[in-house]
């Protein structure tokens, strides 16, 4: 919902290939409309700590 500024079709490569490298998953839902969910698997989850710390570097360094 914050990604305002993305295409439908930007956002649905991304999390395609997200999908396909195994580190989200994607839950249809036979509803109308339908429902879509996606969360992370283990080796999302891994990432966690890596992406934290770039965040964390960010915030420190952004203005460069």
């Amino acid at each position: 919902k914050f990604l305002t500024s993305i295409s439908q079709g930007s956002l649905t490569k991304q999390l395609k290939e997200l999908e396909n490298d195994g580190l989200i998953n994607r839950t249809v839902y036979a509803e109308v409309p339908p429902k879509v969910v996606y969360s992370l698997t283990n080796k999302g989850k891994a990432l966690m700590p890596i992406i934290d710390m770039m965040e964390a570097y960010g915030r420190e360094y952004g203005d460069i």
